[in-house]
């Protein structure tokens, strides 16, 4: 067996490539051996798109070593899909119009996407209003909330390289009548795991609000306005789901569509999942991040080797463009649409850790200030690069419906703000422009721990033994939401697309707070607002000393799978049926015969108790951990061993069907990572730090 070689990267990046990108025969074996394996055909692949021979090998020699060196990465289908016949792109806008029809349809296209690792977006906006009149069926509509749902019962069913779920996000217009539903339909904690919901916020409501008076609803099915609400009242019902739950998020559409350059082409209605990607029906974007942390150099101005971003920033455009061209749409209409516009998304990642090196503290007005400054570079020195393309590959195709009529330019857009989880752990930076999450942090792993601490932290920890760190070594939650948001303010006023920024909160914080972190985010010109108040998910429970979540049992199916083993103890025979939901144990029932009623009492009871923990999503290995090797007063040996009560035959049994569970106790309240088992950070798209898994891709 050939030896798996890191060429530099880091132990949980070489977990996190083998796991998720390199490539394998049928067998299941690498054929990807190193990073330069994965990143060579990579480059190879986009750098085809290039016309001649030997521009090919220019330009794929330049994107293989911006790679190796980690100063440019793509996002995760282009590494996953470049020359595997795959799509390469990450986000998606696919339409929904009022009719039966179009509303499958889009739950055919969204599979084919999520298939594909892509993730999607919806605008439930056109679909008529709950308890409307269908003329075909003479009975009433059942509304947006309801489509929504069979979306991501679909979405449930379509696992992404069998390893991750589709994203999706789902937004509807504040003027909708059904918006009421619409905002409040996750707050029980299990409706929606596959969608992200955001409104769509108008200029008109924004106004009412501000002065306390009334705004119109639309009803698309009568394509007329039908009744007026008070938007102080929607705002707060908002405010208190967003509280409660972390959803909905607002996006500012009007804005949106304001700033696009292709409004001649009709109104963007929809984002794709993290909210940094504003598209048009059926168009797709990819991005990639420059790890900027990797241009400190103590002797330039500002600390920052200003010449090699610049050659960074013209090398990433050209590589996204090339994407465009190689890649292989899952839509014929996404693959129009994308070849028309040519949307690109560079943005950044290692933004925590270049200030950390520049000893500047996050939430300082110099950290904003130096914000301002790269990110204008950088979207000057993209545009540039892109109008250097039109010149030489020729221009979009849509550009004389766009704000560029009559000027040379490759791409509609070219700057993204994306969360790069993934990819940054690839990197070794942190990720795209937030705070430190936590400078250490450890993960529980099913065969032990794995501590993930941040490189800087260690090393000026290793440097200044038993001293206190400098304030400059912040972490996210101890960044106050307004400056979080003004760092949000302060990228975006230079990113044509949009930013991506999660603004966490306390858990202490109210639902004042979150009102009054809605409104700065429009008064600073953001596009759109995620909030997150630490441990606010109802699946979610918080970290070391507060309050335990509740935990929520999902409803049982009527039939389920099941089987049914006999296991001796020394009370008598003892019958467990174990069913399966998703191929995974969701309830047990015992049954003992002839033992007496307390005894038959207690194994019913133990069965209830372990069916309510597996309902509520606490791991069956957890649950034969603590079932396992519990005494009785009537031991006894069987052809498995001894069997010492009850409670030790049911872990048993558990065993047989779910294999040997070594000890190994860990916190049954902790979130964890749905594809190994290690422990996640308490954010809203935590990034597993042992396979690199994330919720929000």
């Amino acid at each position: 067996m050939v030896a798996i070689k890191d060429e530099g990267f880091s132990s949980n990046a070489m977990k996190i490539l083998k796991t998720r990108y390199f490539m394998k025969n049928e067998k299941g074996e690498f054929i990807d051996k190193k990073p330069s394996d994965l990143f060579r055909r990579v480059a190879d692949y986009i750098a085809s798109a290039e016309k001649t021979k030997e521009e090919q090998k220019e330009w794929a020699d330049k994107f293989f070593q911006a790679m190796m060196n980690r100063d440019f990465i793509p996002n995760s289908p282009t590494l996953t899909g470049a020359g595997r016949d795959m799509c390469l792109s990450a986000c998606f806008v696919l339409p929904i119009e009022d009719s039966m029809e179009s509303i499958f349809e889009a739950v055919k296209n969204a599979a084919l996407v999520h298939k594909e690792g892509g993730g999607t977006g919806f605008d439930f906006s056109p679909l008529r209003p709950k308890g409307s009149f269908v003329r075909k069926t003479q009975g009433v509509a059942s509304g947006p909330v309801s489509f929504l749902k069979v979306i991501d019962a679909a979405t449930e069913a379509v696992k992404q390289g069998g390893t991750r779920r589709g994203a999706n996000i789902g937004l509807l217009r504040v003027d909708h009548p059904d918006i009421e539903e619409f905002i409040t339909m996750k707050r029980d904690g299990k409706t929606l795991n596959n969608f992200n919901i955001s409104v769509s916020i108008t200029d008109e409501f924004m106004k009412a609000l501000k002065h306390d008076g009334d705004y119109w609803l639309y009803n698309p099915y009568l394509k007329k306005k039908t009744a007026k609400k008070k938007a102080g009242d929607i705002f707060k019902l908002i405010v208190e789901s967003a509280w409660a739950v972390g959803d909905p998020g607002l996006i500012f559409i009007d804005r949106i569509n304001q700033l696009n350059p292709t409004r001649e082409l009709g109104p963007i209605t929809a984002t794709n999942p993290c909210g940094e990607q504003p598209l048009h029906p059926y168009e797709s974007c990819n991005l990639g991040s420059i790890n900027v942390s990797n241009f400190y150099n103590p002797e330039k101005p500002d600390e920052f080797d200003w010449e090699k971003f610049a050659e960074t920033i013209e090398l990433a455009v050209r590589f996204l463009d090339n994407v465009i061209d190689v890649n292989k749409y899952p839509l014929p209409q996404i693959a129009e649409m994308t070849r028309a516009n040519r949307r690109i998304g560079l943005g950044i990642m290692g933004w925590a850790d270049l200030l950390l090196k520049k000893k500047l503290r996050y939430d300082r007005p110099e950290a904003l200030d130096f914000a301002e400054k790269l990110a204008s570079f950088l979207r000057k020195k993209a545009d540039h690069e892109s109008e250097k393309l039109g010149s030489l590959k020729g221009n979009f195709p849509n550009i004389d419906k766009s704000i560029f009529k009559g000027q040379n330019r490759r791409n509609a857009t070219v700057l993204t703000i994306a969360p790069t989880g993934t990819i940054s752990r690839i990197a070794g930076c942190s990720s795209s422009i937030e705070p430190v999450f936590a400078f250490e942090f450890v993960s529980k792993i099913l065969d032990g721990e794995l501590k993930d601490i941040h490189p800087l932290y260690e090393e000026w920890k290793n440097e200044h033994p038993n001293e206190p760190l400098p304030d400059y070594f912040v972490t996210a939650h101890e960044i106050s939401y307004e400056d979080h948001i003004r760092m949000q303010a302060a990228f975006q006023k230079y990113v044509d697309n949009s930013v991506s920024k999660t603004i966490n909160l306390p858990n202490k914080a109210t639902a004042e707070d979150v009102e009054k972190a809605f409104l700065l985010a429009y008064e600073l010109g953001t596009k759109g607002i995620t909030i997150y108040r630490d441990g606010s998910k109802a699946e979610q429970v918080l970290y070391a000393g507060a309050a335990k979540q509740k935990l929520i049992p999902r409803e049982r199916p009527v039939s389920l799978p099941s089987i049914t083993d006999k296991i001796k103890t020394g009370l008598g025979n003892l019958y467990v049926t174990i069913t399966f939901l998703n191929e995974k144990p969701f309830e047990v029932f015992t049954s003992i015969g002839k033992s007496g009623y307390s005894t038959m009492a207690d194994a019913e009871a133990i069965g209830r108790l372990i069916s309510l923990a597996l309902r509520s999503g606490v791991d069956s290995k957890e649950v034969i951990l603590q079932l396992k090797g519990i005494g009785g007063s009537e031991p006894v040996f069987t052809e498995g061993g001894l069997v010492q009560s009850i409670p030790d035959a049911v872990a048993k049994v558990l065993e047989r069907h779910l294999g040997e569970v070594k000890e190994n106790r860990r916190d049954l309240l902790v979130n964890t990572c749905p594809v190994c088992g290690a422990t996640l950070p308490d954010e809203k798209c935590p990034v597993c730090p042992n396979c690199g898994w994330t919720r929000c891709s």
